[in-house]
């Protein structure tokens, strides 16, 4: 019994993490675009788009904190069959794509004690580039390779597989060239953790048909 609620409990950790990872990472970024829509200046950044910035950066511990138990419980969930080359690559993708994130908020954290400084400020043409550019091409890797590895396994239905494809291409191929573009990553890890927490909801297994 113990060890089947521990197995009935991964879908639920999974889906959970994934709204809650979902719905700071999108805050987190539309703070940032408004405070830097373009990478702009420390020096030309008001009180306003500091406390954006500031707050944003808050977000972010928490946010990569989620995203890598959501990672962990969609793995939980392939199991044994996991392809090994798929698992890779989607592991890797998701330790790369949090590690760019916090360094994308380190360097946005800069831009806080720029307000005095004149010229161009590196820190945020750094960050800039770090989450529209570096961090959305992992995330990119990390939405393809999940859909594949749910498609294989069947526990995707076939519209989440063909959006989280689109998706993935979309951050893989327009990058910084379409504004708002990182708001799809967050929006499919909501959409999938809907999909998990109230598509597949954990039901006592049935016993077999005859034969």
């Amino acid at each position: 019994m113990e060890r089947k609620h521990k197995r009935l409990a991964t879908p639920r950790a999974a889906g959970a993490a994934g709204v809650v990872f979902a719905v700071l990472m999108a805050a987190a970024i539309v703070l940032v675009r408004i405070a830097l829509p373009g990478g702009e200046d420390g020096a030309n950044l008001d009180a306003g788009q500091r406390s954006g910035i500031r707050t944003a950066l808050e977000l972010v511990p928490f946010a990569g904190i989620a995203f890598l138990w959501f990672m962990g419980a969609l793995r939980e969930q392939a199991g044994r069959a996991e392809d090994r080359f798929v698992a890779t690559v989607f592991l890797g993708s998701g330790v790369v794509f949090v590690a760019t994130l916090f360094g994308a908020a380190a360097a946005a954290g800069t831009v806080l004690g720029e307000g005095r400084q004149q010229g161009p400020s590196f820190g945020s043409h750094f960050a800039y580039a770090l989450l529209t550019t570096y961090a959305m091409r992992m995330a990119a890797v990390f939405i393809i390779t999940t859909s594949t590895i749910g498609r294989r396994l069947g526990v995707f239905p076939r519209p989440l597989v063909v959006v989280g494809y689109l998706a993935g291409l979309t951050l893989l191929v327009a990058g910084t060239g379409v504004p708002w573009s990182e708001l799809v990553f967050p929006a499919w890890a909501l959409l999938l953790s809907l999909n998990i927490l109230w598509g597949r909801r954990p039901s006592t297994a049935a016993p077999a048909p005859p034969a």
